[in-house]
């Protein structure tokens, strides 16, 4: 059974730093490129960051990105999302995702996700 596994979230200040962690799990994912998505309440699902099965390859969504770095260790199957300088507006659910193949940045591209992490910034 594959299993995605999110970690690290809390209640953070603003301008405070944090570490999420996705630990895969039942499969190996081979050519599979792992993502980052948020939801907050009463929005979509956005794209955060993604990063390629080699790791030579990231992306990052335009709200977070100079705040975050994506970083993969194969060996381990984990996928470790650095966020500094948190605002108020990070406020959301994230989620871990693969996708076979290349980085996607739309959420119904992903076949296997995790059951998210919550993460609050108070400001």
């Amino acid at each position: 059974q594959v299993q995605l596994v999110e970690s690290g979230g809390g209640l953070v200040q603003a301008g405070d730093s944090l570490k999420l962690s996705c630990a895969a799990s039942g499969r190996t994912f081979n050519n599979y490129a792992m993502s980052w998505f948020r939801q907050a309440p009463g929005k979509e699902r956005e794209f955060v960051a993604g990063i390629s099965w080699t790791g030579g390859t990231a992306e990052y969504g335009d709200s977070v990105r100079g705040r975050v770095i994506i970083s993969r260790d194969k060996i381990a199957n984990m996928v470790i999302l650095d966020m500094n300088s948190l605002k108020p507006e990070d406020t959301a659910v994230y989620y871990c995702a693969a996708a076979s193949g290349p980085i996607q940045t739309l959420a119904y591209r992903y076949r296997f996700w995790g059951k998210g992490t919550l993460v609050t910034v108070s400001s």
